[in-house]
């Protein structure tokens, strides 16, 4: 009698669980127009795509209007990043008053193996990178997604 009993729980469990995968299914159907939630990708690509601020898609290395950046080379989201995503070359240059100062090179950024993690961003101390808002990211040579993310003749923005 036991056997029955635990046979038929799991019968009205499995209709359980039926019911609540066919609730969305049969949205489609029994809702307006205008209420479906789906949206025609990629045919709205320009018109009405919506991306929230918080998605973290490719790292970018934030310029002003005068090409300079706030990367002080400490390489520290080079460390915080779990699998070497991120690749700072930096160069030392003799300042006027005759110090050494190590100025960034090249920031090389892997988007093949990046993880969208953000912890090169909480991990940067000037806030000189950011998460760009941007989704379609597939390249059909793999070679494309190795970046420089310091624009050329960029530098250092002077503290004021």
């Amino acid at each position: 009698m036991k056997t029955v009993l635990r046979y038929l729980q799991e019968v009205a469990l499995a209709f359980r669980s039926l019911w609540s995968g066919l609730r969305l299914t049969l949205y489609f159907f029994t809702h307006p127009r205008k209420e479906i939630i789906t949206e025609q990708y990629p045919e709205n690509r320009t018109t009405s795509i919506n991306i929230p601020e918080r998605f973290a898609g490719e790292v970018v290395l934030t310029h002003d209007e005068n090409n300079e950046h706030k990367c002080t080379a400490c390489t520290l989201c080079e460390m915080a990043c779990p699998n070497g995503t991120i690749k700072i070359i930096s160069a030392q240059v003799e300042t006027e008053d005759g110090k050494k100062k190590k100025v960034l090179d090249k920031w090389v950024y892997n988007l093949g193996m990046c993880t969208f993690c953000a912890q090169c961003i909480d991990a940067c101390p000037q806030n000189a990178i950011t998460m760009k808002n941007s989704f379609e990211l597939s390249v059909y040579n793999r070679s494309d997604l190795i970046k420089t993310l310091n624009k050329p003749g960029s530098k250092l923005k002077e503290k004021s």
